[in-house]
């Protein structure tokens, strides 16, 4: 039986549309999400040594962005668009237009290399925040969970990295950039504070529950994940396949727009047929003359369990080789 029956992971979509449902442009709406959603990491959980930040958003953030949602042209051209957009770096772009409206953004995506054609690593965002000079790492990531209590289990949908990985990366080297000396000649002062803003998605497989030892915050964003087998036991009033730029915020979309249960499983067996990927789906219900999203989940060929557990091996077994 798909995960659908995990009803905790529709908490917090109710709460976003709550406050946010009267936003319609989708740049405005993700803006909301990174800003509104629940940090994916507990700050203070004894792993992170003190090295994850959280966002405290202004006061006035609900006007502004109410006002930006009726005029989004300054958010628009800040974004500059281009057709294969990565989300990380969409997301990037996003926050740095906040900071940068905030007054506390310094720099943006400073690459620091050693001679002409060695990258040392990237400043994501240099700030000025109360009083301090801080290095900011962000992320935006979204996970499944493979079968095990562990962070090396938490896998990206193609595989590419796990939770476990990805946050040593972080913490381990790109962290320890500032201290850099080629990182010298980019930084007006010294940095006071170096730290790792993460935002995301987890995604369970029935009756998997949040491993909360590992981190993750109670509240944190999540919804399901099923194989195509699974996927024609789905039920809602609708189904949009997630284009990666729209993973963010949950979706709101006119009445018309989302596809019925055979549609969607047909759409599936179309994608799959060409490309091994998963793919986001949003579940709809009709509230209000829109669809709205009330469960997320990542479709995964049938095959995607047995490949993901041996990616997850390979991470845990090489996280653990000079134990």
């Amino acid at each position: 039986m798909p995960a659908t029956a995990h009803l905790q992971s529709d908490r917090f979509q109710a709460v976003f549309h709550a406050r946010w449902s009267g936003l319609h442009d989708p740049h405005v709406r993700a803006l909301a999400w990174l800003l509104d959603a629940p940090d994916l990491l507990d700050p203070g959980a004894a792993q992170w040594h003190g090295k994850i930040a959280t966002l405290t958003v202004a006061d006035d953030l609900e006007p502004w962005l109410f006002a930006l949602d009726r005029a989004p042209d300054e958010l628009h051209a800040y974004l500059a668009l281009r057709p294969y957009e990565r989300l990380g770096r969409y997301a990037e772009k996003l926050l740095a237009f906040y900071f940068a409206r905030q007054g506390m953004l310094v720099a943006h995506g400073v690459q620091v290399q050693a001679g002409k054609n060695q990258t040392i690593g990237e400043f994501d965002y240099l700030l000025r925040n109360a009083g301090q000079f801080e290095h900011w790492e962000f992320a935006t990531k979204l996970y499944l969970l493979e079968g095990s209590a562990d962070g090396d289990y938490f896998v990206g949908p193609n595989l590419a990295d796990t939770l476990g990985t990805k946050m040593r990366k972080i913490l381990e080297r790109q962290l320890a950039l500032g201290r850099h000396q080629d990182a010298q000649v980019h930084l007006p002062a010294p940095i006071d504070r170096a730290c790792a803003l993460i935002k995301g998605w987890l995604f369970y497989h029935g009756g998997d529950q949040p491993a909360l030892s590992l981190g993750v915050r109670p509240d944190h964003c999540r919804g399901f994940w099923c194989a195509q087998a699974e996927a024609g036991q789905l039920a809602a009033d609708g189904f949009m396949l997630l284009p990666r730029l729209s993973w963010l915020a949950p979706l709101q979309v006119g009445v018309d727009q989302p596809l019925n249960r055979a549609d969607m499983v047909s759409a599936l067996a179309a994608h799959f047929a060409q490309n091994p990927m998963p793919v986001l789906v949003s579940l709809l219900h009709a509230v209000n003359g829109f669809a709205q999203e009330t469960s997320r989940g990542f479709i995964v060929p049938d095959d995607w369990r047995e490949r993901a557990g041996q990616r997850a091996q390979r991470a845990f077994i090489a996280s653990h080789r000079d134990d």
